[in-house]
This record gives structure tokens, sequence and C-alpha cells, in this order.
């Protein structure tokens, strides 16, 4: 077992007792994967006033927005539990998650994108475009892969692994700014230009746009094998 699936199992068991109050209310998978969906876009509206409204070196907007994606990504989690748990499992359940979440990342990477260009932030906007690439390429392996029978779950920056990046880091970038200030500017030896305290959630999204597609590639390499074993057996008989 991972650690990432340690991780999973007692983040289920810390969520189980909001899982069955769900249930209880009659709280139904897709419903949860609908709140999610507008959740997430409040993501982006939060990002979008904090574009229009908010000064540059006003991170409070990018601090709320990452709290808005980690409380939007616990309710992805909870669809899934709500379902195998309350017994409610079905087809369609599976493709309307899976659709929606890929809305809810759009939505997510819109207003971080919309937020960067509108301040002026052109690299980690097109980061932040690149991870959006990256982001939908890792689900669109899996679901090709699996539609042709191929088993397909590796990679470093799955969902929950951008969800939980990119929140946490948006979030501590307005925590932090929140008490140094707005003008606060970072000093690292060796490099002579001073670091912005938005570095705080840029370098994370950096990290994700890179791993997103580094994932994707990982996918379309294990289905290559995968293929050409199944290929190779199939020429012996």
């Amino acid at each position: 077992m991972t650690t990432r699936d340690r991780l999973q199992i007692l983040l289920h068991r810390i969520l189980n007792p909001l899982v069955k109050f769900f249930i209880s209310i009659g709280l139904t998978p897709n419903g949860i994967t609908t709140i999610g969906l507008i959740l997430n876009l409040g993501v982006a509206i939060i990002f979008i006033i904090g574009a229009e409204s908010g000064a540059r070196g006003d991170y409070s907007y990018i601090g709320w927005g990452g709290a808005m994606i980690l409380f939007a990504g616990m309710f992805d989690m909870l669809d899934g539990q709500v379902a195998r748990i309350g017994n409610m499992t079905s087809r369609f359940g599976a493709l309307y998650d899976s659709v929606l979440d890929r809305y809810s990342e759009m939505l997510m990477f819109l207003g971080i994108c919309y937020y960067l260009v509108a301040h002026h932030y052109f690299l980690s906007s097109l980061m932040a475009f690149i991870g959006l690439m990256g982001s939908l390429m890792v689900s669109y392996t899996r679901a090709r892969a699996e539609g042709l029978g191929i088993p397909c779950k590796d990679g470093l920056m799955q969902r929950p692994e951008r969800v939980v990046t990119i929140g946490l880091s948006a979030l501590l970038c307005g925590a932090i700014s929140h008490y140094t200030g707005s003008d606060q500017n970072w000093i690292i030896p060796g490099i002579e230009k001073p670091i912005e305290t938005i570095a705080i959630f840029t370098l994370p999204l950096t990290l994700v746009a890179i791993l997103a597609n580094y994932t994707a590639v990982q996918r379309l390499k294990a289905c290559y094998r995968y293929m050409t074993d199944q290929d190779k057996k199939a020429n012996l008989h």
C-alpha cells in the first residue's frame, strides 16, 4: 500500500461522519458532485473579482480562492464515499462525476489565469494554462485507456494532488501576505531580484504544470508498454 493510499484511507475515516450525515438527509452523490461544481464556480468568481477590484500585491483574494478550492475539493472526495457507503453507485454517476470534475478544473484555472493576466503575471498565467492542459490530459489518457480496457491510474500529479497543491499554496500566500504586508519582498541568497509573496502560490502552480504533463506522459508510456506486451503475447499464440 502506497503513502497516497494510506492518506486517502485516513481522510475517508475523518470524513465518514459527514458522509453519513449527507446520506441521512437524502443528499445523493450526484447532488454532492453538483455542489462541488458550484463551489468551483465560486473559486473562479473570487479570482475574477480579485482581478477587477484588487490591487497588484493584494493577495487576500488568492487566499480566499485557495480556501474555496480546498473546500470544493472536499466535496470531490465525498461524492464517491456517499455512493459507496450509501449503496448508490451507478455508471452514470461515475460519468457525471468525471465530466463535472473537468468543468470544475477548467473553472478553477480560468479564474487563476484571469487573475494573473489582469495583474501582469504573464509567465505565471502561462504556467496556469499549461497546468490546465496537463490536468485535462491526465484525465483524458486514463479515460481513453480504460475505454480500451487498459488499466491506467499511475502518476505523480493526479487530481487530489493538484487540488491540494494549488489550494494550499494559494491559502498560504493569502495568509502570509496578511501578516507581512502586501509590499513584502523576499531576498533569497544567490538570486539578485527580490521575490514577491505571490511566488508562494505561483511556484507550486508551476510545479503542478510540469508534473501534470509529466503524469500524462507517464500514463501514455505505461499504456504503450501494456499494449506492446499484449501484442507480443497475441503473436505468440
